[in-house]
C-alpha cells in the first residue's frame, strides 16, 4: 500500500519539490513529479537544472522520446503509465493514479486555499486507511 507523506506550511513548493527528488533518485530510481500546469512544469524543470549550481538531475517530461531513459519525469499530463516507484503531488487534487506508487509526497503551500485542498487530500486518503506521515516545514 502507497506510504504518503505530507509536507505542509512550505513557503516554496518547487524548492522542496527538487529536494525532495534530490533525496528519492538514490534511494528509489524513478519519480514522477505532477505540476499543476504548464508554466508549473517549466519553472520546475528549470529548476532541476540549475539547483544546485554543482548539480544536475536528469529529467524530462513524461512524453519525451527519452522518458524511458531517463529516472525523472516532470510534467502535468494527468494519466501515468509505466513503473516509477515516487509520485510528488503538486497540484491541489489527488491524483488519480497515485496508488499505482509505493511512496507519494503531498506538498502543501501556505495560501488559504492549498491547505484547505491539502486537508481534503488528508481525509481522502485517512479515510481509505492510507498510512500517513506529516512533516511541518514552518521550523525548518
Amino acid at each position: 500500500m502507497t506510504v504518503i507523506d505530507f509536507y505542509t506550511h512550505v513557503s516554496d513548493p518547487l524548492r522542496v519539490a527538487v529536494q525532495l527528488v534530490r533525496k528519492a533518485l538514490p534511494q528509489h530510481g524513478k519519480i514522477r513529479v505532477l505540476t499543476e500546469d504548464e508554466a508549473m512544469t517549466a519553472q520546475l524543470d528549470k529548476r532541476l537544472w540549475i539547483e544546485p549550481a554543482t548539480g544536475f538531475v536528469p529529467h524530462c517530461r513524461l512524453d519525451s522520446p527519452l522518458a524511458s531513459d531517463t529516472p525523472v519525469w516532470v510534467d502535468h499530463s494527468p494519466v501515468h503509465e509505466g513503473a516509477a516507484e515516487v509520485l510528488i503531488n503538486l497540484q491541489r487534487r489527488v491524483p488519480d493514479f497515485f496508488s499505482r506508487f509505493e511512496r507519494l509526497a503531498e506538498i502543501i503551500g501556505t495560501d488559504s486555499e492549498a491547505v484547505s485542498e491539502g486537508r481534503k487530500r488528508y481525509r481522502f486518503y485517512q479515510e481509505r486507511g492510507y498510512m500517513l506521515r506529516a512533516h511541518n516545514l514552518s521550523t525548518r
